[in-house]
């Protein structure tokens, strides 16, 4: 190795070891690597360019430049609208009833579900959504949580394998592209025959062994607590019981009269919700909307209170307490108010809350009491809790607040908005119907995340949330590495060594030694950054034996979704450790199993599929 190549060895290894002694954040990393090396081209060393042309230090930049990352940030915002559309909460509740109280029909289940979400969603998004599912079956079954969890996880890996969107496979394509010479880029569908493979072995090991090979393990009380559904909040609050619905009769007085002079709280003290009107719902109506004949205001409040509107102006009857305020599609938070709060001492009236904040308090909780009625009335104290209805999109109002702090709900029982998920999936689908017939997958992903945000299925500020920022720091930093490697004939080297995987078994050995490498990496450095460093190396090598470099791109990717051996292989992992009260030697005992049947399925794949 020449100078520059030991100087870019050591600015990759030392920011890396201090990631995996938890000194610094990976994003941190990352970025360092990239400043690093950008001042070592801007110094005069050949690491983006010819040595002596510090102008070259720009293309440490270029990371951020590339489809992928667009095909990212687009990915993140259509699983965030497809997530808010309850599509995958509603994917939990028909796992409950097929899998009937059986733990080998749940870990199956489990699996496929998170390797079906993971189809169309981050892979860490997928594992999130049914994490809290899996607990709550566990709770109504008895199945320890430590059955179900790591089928949650492998599911969402696996499935990762068989789908262009999982972000080492995306890499994978920028870098066939970016290869020298530039390599022709995949298909949308070019990792389904190997990685459908892989999944539908791995289905099978899961179904007949997973229950045997799983661990059994007692869960402790703070392992199994988890954030109240918004069902359980509208219970703890014990909103069922002054929930009523108020339908103004035809020909009343009150038609044609705005909410405000109605006066609903300052006359009655009561707390109006939403307005149904006909087949559309109002969820947030204004002070100043005109009420109709035949409209349904959803009011909270003492029944004493709402006796006292005109019973020849409205029919009054109690809200079935089974229906919900969150399952008819409102969204319900609870806010803390802080020790600190200026808002301590001040009515909601007082502070204006609903025009400051968009949002309207329907009930305090204050020690072991819920108040219902009268709410903007009351004196607020540090502890109270607020439980309120709104836009989800104004949550970033209490970004950063001093005076309150958001407890977002479990959405594990959000209902299914049939418009919302029409849109999400059929954009979806639709992106990626274009891109088999030819689009650039970035071009028409793209536009499909644009559409989403312009039906209002998702806002602005809700889509700026769904992106992961870290991801796309952590892929632009570690870009310029893969870039510096070959330049400075770092990919050609290593590519040289990777050659004797097929000077002992041929085009199928490159493949599969691609495959090995990038999955042992991966157990302690993470699929999303693998790709960056055995990628360049695998294609290299493919090309100068002639091998085909799609091929090995691919089995490369796929190699970095094999996180199966220990829990810090993937951020899935890391999310089930806890609540499964899993160790490391857990996930390794089904884990090298699983390992090694995905490892000869690849190769199964690749001679079937792609010839080698």
């Amino acid at each position: 190795m020449n100078p520059t190549q030991i100087l870019v060895v050591a600015l990759f290894l030392l920011p890396m070891l201090a990631v995996i002694a938890g000194w610094l954040r990976m994003d941190v990393a990352a970025l360092a690597i990239m400043a690093g090396l950008a001042v070592m081209q801007y110094a005069g060393l050949g690491v983006f360019g010819p040595a002596g042309s510090p102008e070259a230090a720009l293309h440490a930049l270029s990371g951020f430049g590339q489809p992928a990352m667009i095909v990212l940030i687009c990915l993140f915002i259509l699983t965030s609208a497809l997530e808010k559309s309850g599509f995958s909460h509603n994917l939990t509740h028909h796992i409950l009833r097929l899998g009937k109280g059986s733990t080998r029909r749940l870990v199956l289940l489990f699996t496929a579900a998170a390797a079906l979400l993971s189809q169309i969603m981050n892979n860490v998004a997928a594992g999130a959504l049914l994490i809290p599912s899996a607990l709550e079956v566990a709770r109504r079954t008895g199945i320890k949580p430590s059955k179900l969890l790591i089928p949650v996880s492998f599911g969402s890996l696996l499935g990762g394998m068989s789908t262009y969107f999982t972000t080492a496979n995306i890499l994978a394509d920028n870098l066939l592209q970016s290869a020298s010479p530039p390599q022709a880029a995949l298909g949308i569908l070019s990792f389904a025959p190997t990685g459908g493979l892989i999944l539908f072995c791995g289905l099978a090991f899961m179904a007949f062994f997973g229950e045997h090979l799983l661990a059994d393990r007692e869960t402790t009380t703070a392992a199994w607590a988890q954030n109240p559904t918004t069902t359980e909040l509208e219970e703890l609050y014990r909103l069922g019981e002054r929930t009523w619905q108020v339908e103004i009769r035809e020909g009343s007085h009150l038609a044609g009269k705005t909410l405000q002079e109605l006066g609903l709280g300052e006359n009655y003290g009561l707390t109006l919700t939403t307005i149904r009107r006909g087949s559309n719902s109002l969820l947030f109506p204004n002070t100043d909307m005109t009420i109709d004949a035949k409209d349904k205001l959803l009011v909270i409040g003492r029944e004493e209170r709402i006796r006292m509107l005109p019973n020849r102006d409205v029919q009054i009857r109690p809200e079935p307490s089974q229906n919900h305020l969150s399952q008819q599609g409102i969204s319900v938070f609870e806010l803390l108010v802080t020790p600190r709060s200026s808002m301590i001492g001040k009515t909601l009236k007082e502070l204006d809350f609903r025009k400051k904040f968009g949002w309207r308090a329907i009930a305090v909780q204050r020690g072991n009491r819920s108040y219902r009625t009268d709410v903007g009335e009351l004196e607020l104290t540090a502890g109270d809790s607020l439980l309120v209805v709104g836009e989800s999109a104004r949550r970033g109002a209490f970004a950063g607040s001093r005076d309150f702090i958001l407890l977002k709900p479990n959405p594990a029982d959000q209902p299914l908005h049939l418009r919302e998920t029409a849109i999400s999936l059929g954009l979806l689908l639709a992106a990626v119907v274009a891109a088999m017939f030819g689009a650039p997958i970035y071009l028409s992903l793209l536009v499909a995340a644009l559409l989403i945000v312009l039906s209002g299925t998702i806002s602005m500020q809700e889509a700026y949330e769904a992106i992961e920022w870290q991801v796309i720091f952590v892929m632009g930093g570690m870009y310029s590495l893969s870039q510096a490697m070959i330049q400075t004939g770092m990919a050609e080297t290593a590519g040289q060594w990777m050659t004797h995987f097929s000077d002992f078994f041929g085009p199928l050995g490159l493949a599969g030694g691609a495959f090995l490498i990038s999955a042992l990496l991966t157990q302690v450095m993470g699929g999303q950054v693998t790709i960056l460093i055995t990628g360049p190396v695998a294609i290299t090598a493919a090309i100068e034996l002639g091998v085909n470099p799609q091929a090995v791109a691919v089995a490369a990717a796929i190699g970095c979704s094999a996180s199966f051996l220990t829990p810090l292989s993937h951020p899935v992992n890391l999310l089930v450790v806890v609540p499964g009260g899993y160790t490391f030697q857990d996930f390794f005992r089904i884990g090298w199993r699983l390992f090694l049947i995905s490892f000869a399925a690849l190769l199964a794949g690749m001679v079937l599929f792609w010839g080698l």
